[in-house]
């Protein structure tokens, strides 16, 4: 993903992941009436606005209801659970991005090869790919809670099959969990700790707790570093 300041909340269930795109699609079909009307008005395919959502339905349950045209024409609109969804991710954004903005871990380095922007930073932690500046080899890097993925080791994919170039293996220290989300402090070696804000649904998947081993993923595109005089 594109680095950004603007934090995109996921919900996910099963194999299905709501997010800020199908927000933005079921926002649409509210407001338009229809799915035809809301696929125009983002500029996106009718097919694929039509496919992702019997996707998400597959996952949340019915979300959209739909009339087939008559004297008053056919239309669509959003479902109580349908509502209660976008609510529950409006909740969830909040509270992430209030707690994201205050939440992330700084690490300090030194590249040790270069291809184009994109650095190998060399950290107490282990070696970190990052967006740094062209000049100097010492740097500082910093990552948003909210662009760290924890995963079981057992069920952590290689890093050449996913697109988080970065896997740090260490231990939970400390879950401080709110009512939705929970901020994981982990133990990545080296005296270096890592901050990763997680679902308080993925806390229990995960069996988050004080010395749980995890696994943290993370984009080279999300860690950017500046000169460190």
């Amino acid at each position: 993903m594109e680095f950004s300041t603007e934090f995109d909340a996921r919900i996910g269930h099963g194999d299905v992941t709501l997010a800020a795109r199908d927000v933005e699609l079921l926002r649409a079909i509210d407001d338009h009436g229809s799915i035809n009307a809301a696929a125009t008005a983002l500029g996106r395919s009718y097919s694929r606005a039509q496919q992702r959502i019997v996707e998400l339905e597959g996952a949340f349950g019915d979300l959209v209801e739909r009339k087939r045209g008559g004297s008053g024409g056919g239309g669509s609109r959003l479902t109580d659970d349908a509502r209660s969804l976008l609510s529950r991710y409006e909740r969830l954004r909040s509270e992430f991005s209030g707690v994201a903005e205050t939440a992330e871990t700084v690490l300090d380095g030194r590249v040790v090869d270069r291809e184009g922007e994109l650095a190998a930073v060399e950290t107490p932690a282990g070696t970190v790919q990052a967006l740094v500046p062209p000049d100097g080899d010492a740097v500082r890097l910093t990552l948003r809670a909210d662009a760290v993925t924890l995963q079981s080791p057992s069920r952590s994919p290689d890093s050449d099959r996913t697109s988080a170039r970065n896997r740090l293996e260490g231990t939970v220290l400390a879950v401080d969990a709110g009512e939705t989300v929970a901020l994981v402090t982990v133990d990545v070696g080296g005296g270096t700790t890592l901050s990763a804000l997680v679902t308080t649904e993925s806390v229990g998947r995960l069996n988050l707790h004080r010395g749980t081993p995890v696994v943290a993923s993370f984009k080279a595109t999300a860690t950017r570093g500046v000169p460190n005089l």
